[in-house]
């Protein structure tokens, strides 16, 4: 079965950091893009940042353009998110996603950044 772990999430002041790590398995993650996707309650899903399968970088939301990076470790079948200059629009739930057969979905790690 494919499953994605996502981890490394929790509660940070006002342009703190985090860095985001997703475990994959169970799919050919060195041949696969990959993607992160966050969610506020009552908000839509959106778009992060998406990496293709040789680690270069596809697109960042413009909200967080400067201030994340999305990298992986194909040895590890590991992706990140590093995290900098946190804000409070920051705070989500924020899922890790491959776009293979029919899409898989991490659980999904909290992010809250707050003083």
């Amino acid at each position: 079965q494919v499953h994605l772990v996502e981890s490394g999430g929790g509660l940070v002041q006002p342009g703190g950091s985090l860095r985001l790590s997703c475990a994959a398995s169970g799919f050919a993650f060195s041949s696969s893009p990959m993607r992160w996707y966050r969610q506020a309650p009552g908000k839509e899903r959106e778009l992060v940042a998406a990496i293709m399968s040789t680690g270069m970088t596809l697109n960042y939301a413009e909200s967080v353009k400067g201030r994340f990076t999305i990298s992986r470790d194909n040895g590890k079948n590991m992706v990140y998110l590093q995290m900098d200059s946190l804000k409070p629009e920051d705070t989500a739930v924020y899922y890790c996603y491959a776009p293979e057969d029919k899409g898989y979905w991490g659980q999904g790690t909290q992010v809250t950044v707050s003083s």
